[in-house]
């Protein structure tokens, strides 16, 4: 099976993209877990899902790494607090990437924030399309297949389902992003998303203070009722053909911070580390994993780097990501905040709407070139 024709008629997200002539244009997506339902033959998988070719080497199995851990409350204990900054200080710079654990966050919050994106994708096709609206707007909200740019494409093996969860004002108003099923479902999200702010701001604060700075000199450009914050579920069914198939693309994260709740098959998120792509894997007790986003990358003058990651695709599990993006207003400025008058200056002032236009604009890549256009020349 490889044209639209072979796969059920309604099978399919209706996706907008911008052409290179400026053309608004439509095209049908095959929905992935319908794909995963049908029982799709190992020998017939479909072209537009194949991104690697069954002989290439980084397909070759590897063993899942765990990544450091930080522990929050020895961040908050007069005794532990400046080796815990240590620890934190030292991962950042050498993964872009960590686990936090004792982060306050009750286990009722996280259970309820799963158990509604379980009943959302358990949903049928034709009630999930009925009760949210889809991505076949430019703006990326909704439920479907986000960022497809032209009709032939390569594809990666996963739904997803966006919302915009702040400012307020913006949250409630224009497509019908939140579902209306499960009945809890805003709710629930929303608690969640309340809630890691805090923590997501104290994080803010004890990556300035790693590096000796003022506290709040990252925190500063998150003001608490502007900054954004985008809620991401990526939904990975199982895939018959994992060694062709990509769950994402590689990419950094266009935004400050990035945390990530991970439920379902674990070991199927990569980071780029040593030229090599390594595996993570975080025990099954609630942690949460933190991304550094390209934004952090910026104000932090590139002394801790966005990580390369992406996702590969498992055999028989599936797997859940409920990703939150942590921005600055769209409209401010941010910069590089230094410490001592001998830093060297890397990376210019730039306004985040900007920035995330432009890395959009731009992606796919195979590198982070996204990040050039905050660099001085």
């Amino acid at each position: 099976m490889s044209t639209n024709e072979e796969y059920h008629s309604g099978d399919f997200h209706e996706v907008s993209f911008i052409d290179q002539n400026g053309e608004l244009k439509t095209t049908k997506i095959p929905v992935v877990q319908e794909l995963a339902r049908q029982g799709l033959m190992t020998d017939h998988f479909p072209k537009r899902f194949i991104a690697f070719q069954p002989t290439t080497p980084e397909n070759d199995p590897c063993l899942p790494v765990t990544p450091p851990v930080i522990d929050l409350a020895k961040l908050q204990g007069d005794a532990t607090r400046e080796s815990e900054l240590r620890r934190l200080a030292e991962a950042v710079k050498e993964w872009g990437t960590f686990l936090i654990k004792n982060h306050g966050l009750e286990d009722m919050v996280l259970s309820d924030a799963k158990n509604v994106v379980r009943g959302f994708f358990g949903l049928s096709f034709e009630e999930k399309k009925a009760n949210v609206g889809s991505y076949k707007s430019v703006d990326n909200m909704g439920y479907g297949k986000s960022f497809v740019k032209s009709e032939d494409q390569l594809l990666d093996w996963t739904d997803r389902l966006t919302m915009k969860a702040a400012p307020v004002d913006e949250a409630t108003n224009g497509l019908m992003i939140w579902p209306k099923k499960p009945a809890n479902f805003r709710q629930a999200i929303e608690t969640y998303v309340e809630k890691s702010r805090k923590v997501l701001d104290g994080l803010l604060q004890d990556l300035a203070a790693s590096l000796s700075l003022d506290e709040n000199a990252f925190l500063q450009y998150f003001e608490p009722k502007q900054s954004e914050v985008k809620v991401r579920v990526n939904y990975y069914p199982p895939c018959p053909r994992p060694d062709l198939a990509i769950g994402i693309m590689p990419h950094s994260d266009a935004s400050g911070l990035t945390l990530l709740l991970e439920f379902g098959a674990t070991s199927g998120l990569q980071v780029l580390k040593d030229n090599l792509w390594t595996t993570l894997q975080w025990p099954e007790d609630n942690s949460l994993l933190v991304n550094i986003g390209d934004l952090v990358e910026i104000i932090s003058n590139g002394v801790f780097k966005s990580p390369w990651h992406r996702v590969r695709t498992q055999l028989d599990v599936e797997r859940f990501s409920l990703a939150y993006f942590y921005n600055p207003p769209a409209k401010s400025e941010i910069g590089p905040e230094v410490g001592g008058d001998s830093a060297e200056v890397t990376y210019k002032k730039v306004v985040v709407e900007d920035y995330v236009s432009n890395f959009y604009k731009i992606s796919p890549r195979p590198s982070k070139e996204a990040m050039e256009y905050a660099k001085l020349t």
